[in-house]
């Protein structure tokens, strides 16, 4: 059995895997430049980036939303660090990351007037989020199942 164990381990991921968790980097890391963006620009510089209803809605939201959306971009961005370094605890992070960018979205969606004050080409980006997200949960569950990850 230990031989088997060590044949898993020694596994190594396809091409693909690594472009994918690049992607899956370059995304989160997007994220956390939104995030940052936010929460340290000047209200004048929120005015240039954001039309008078974004921007309102921006101004209103819970301190608990801007916190799911901290835990959102960041831990995809560790999520996607921990891929690349081929760690199982990646799916975990992930699935963190998906609990709170839904927790986000769902502020967004449902408690505020947020799609009101978008176009439906402003909406496209929140509504690939959350399937982005769950890709990410489901790609490193299957990393797992192949033996990529350890």
């Amino acid at each position: 059995m230990g031989s088997a164990v060590n044949k898993v381990l020694r596994r190594r991921p396809p091409g693909s895997f690594w472009a994918i968790s690049i992607l899956l980097l370059i995304w989160n890391g997007l994220g956390v430049f939104a995030y940052l963006t936010q929460i340290t620009a000047t209200e004048e510089r929120l005015a240039e980036i954001y039309s008078a209803g974004e921007l309102a809605l921006v101004q209103s939201q819970p301190f608990w939303v801007l916190s799911a959306f901290a835990i959102a971009v960041f831990g995809g961005v560790l999520g996607a660090l921990s891929l690349l370094m081929r760690k199982s605890w990646s799916r975990a992070i992930f699935a963190i990351s998906l609990i709170a960018a839904a927790v986000q979205h769902f502020w967004f969606f449902v408690l505020s007037d947020g799609p009101s004050q978008m176009s439906m080409a402003q909406l496209i980006m929140p509504i690939i989020i959350v399937p982005v997200c769950i890709f990410a949960v489901w790609y490193a569950g299957n990393g797992i199942r192949r033996g990529w990850l350890r």
